[in-house]
């Protein structure tokens, strides 16, 4: 994580998560390879996605690694899995759509107070826009 995002930390929603102390699963390649991490933490009875990062996008390992942690949620009793992202995160959107997410909340600004705790969360994102929002997603659980 510290690789490919900069610090084994995700901060959101107010808060900062230490990633290698949360609950996961991991893909791996037919080399052994890393494929793909999703990690995530549940509180009560909602689950919160907190990251989740397919090394080769278009193979299907997102896909499969967002499905254990909403089997894994589901186990647990939890009702949904909410998640953030930021608004630069367009690619994100149309991932987790097509999954069963739907976009709940709105956060504007509130990323100024995740990069005061990860201050290597860049000013500028993915298609040159400006990271400044959290958008939060649900999808509800059978």
């Amino acid at each position: 994580m510290t690789e490919r995002w900069g610090a084994p930390v995700a901060a959101g929603g107010g808060r900062l998560h230490r990633l290698d102390d949360l609950p996961g699963f991991a893909a791996f390649s037919a080399d052994g390879t890393v494929a793909g991490v999703v990690t995530y933490l549940i509180e009560g009875d909602v689950c919160e996605l907190v990251s989740i990062d397919a090394v080769v996008q278009g193979m299907g390992v997102g896909t499969a690694l967002l499905e254990a942690a909403c089997d894994a949620a589901a186990a647990a009793g939890c009702r949904c899995v909410r998640l953030i992202t930021t608004n630069d995160n367009v690619d994100a959107l149309r991932f987790y759509h097509r999954r069963g997410f739907a976009l709940t909340e709105l956060r504007p600004d509130a990323v100024d107070e995740s990069r005061r705790m990860k201050p290597q969360i860049p000013l500028v994102g993915a298609y040159g826009i400006p990271i400044r929002d959290e958008l939060v997603l649900v999808r509800e659980l059978p």
